[in-house]
């Protein structure tokens, strides 16, 4: 388990102690370098709000020039918004639609590494608090799902997630009642997926969770405890219903 302090968006941003153009590039550019700096403002102010055709076209030159790296045929949609760009690797043909937020924000993380042939949907969210994603080849996530990393959170290949659901990859610590959730710790301990794993629509996964492949979550389900290869899963919290191993058979 990792443990992070209570270091959120409004305290970064409240420090006095730095400029409001060294906040801006502590949260959004992920450098301190004027050029960089000046690179980001460029592209996103010249190309992430153009529609159409022309959009796709100058977004596929321009966003690369940000990336940590980008793969062939990469498509980027209007409005995704970048934070720390340069922990950002996208492999080849990764499709990002409309208004997607990637997120690789921390000081010691390695960001977000997406596979081949993945598509993220309209609205999605991949946002890291100092933790990495790591999805794998042709995962496809539906629309505004969002994945949270404090420490960890791995995507085997072929995973397919419906609208609305969510990896909670974090939490914050409570015990204590005389101070405010917000200005305790946080914890993460992560969460793993296998190969060909289907969420339905509004499930949740929620942070120390490892599922197995071959599993299917039902929609809505809440995952709060692990689950092996090959079973259905349905339920709050979630429980398996059957297995998907075929049987032998017969001599």
């Amino acid at each position: 388990m990792s443990e992070n302090p209570a270091i959120g968006i409004q305290e970064n941003l409240s420090h006095g102690d730095r400029t409001a153009l060294e906040k801006y590039q502590d949260l959004v550019v992920g450098s301190r370098s004027l050029a960089r700096f000046f690179l980001h403002e460029c592209v996103v102010t010249a190309t992430s709000w153009v529609p159409g055709a022309l959009g796709i076209a100058l977004r596929r030159f321009a966003y690369p020039l940000l990336l940590g790296s980008v793969g062939k045929g990469v498509v980027f949609g209007h409005g995704v918004v970048l934070r720390h760009p340069a922990k950002i690797r996208l492999g080849d043909g990764v499709v990002v639609d409309d208004n997607v937020v990637l997120d690789a924000k921390g000081e010691t993380n390695k960001g977000i590494a997406v596979g081949n042939g993945v598509f993220l949907g309209r609205g999605t969210i991949l946002s890291c608090k100092n933790g990495d994603i790591a999805l794998g080849d042709h995962v496809n996530i539906g629309f505004h799902s969002e994945i949270f990393s404090g420490s960890n959170v791995t995507v085997g290949a072929h995973g397919l997630f419906a609208a609305y659901t969510y990896l909670v990859g974090g939490g914050h610590d409570f015990d204590r009642n005389d101070l405010p959730i917000l200005e305790q710790g946080r914890s993460s301990r992560g969460i793993t997926l296998g190969d060909n794993v289907w969420i339905g629509a509004g499930a949740k996964v929620l942070d120390g969770v490892r599922i197995g492949s071959n599993v299917i979550i039902g929609a809505n389900a809440v995952v709060n405890g692990d689950l092996p290869d090959d079973v259905i899963a349905v339920g709050m919290p979630a429980r398996v219903s059957r297995s998907r191993k075929k049987s032998p058979a017969p001599a």
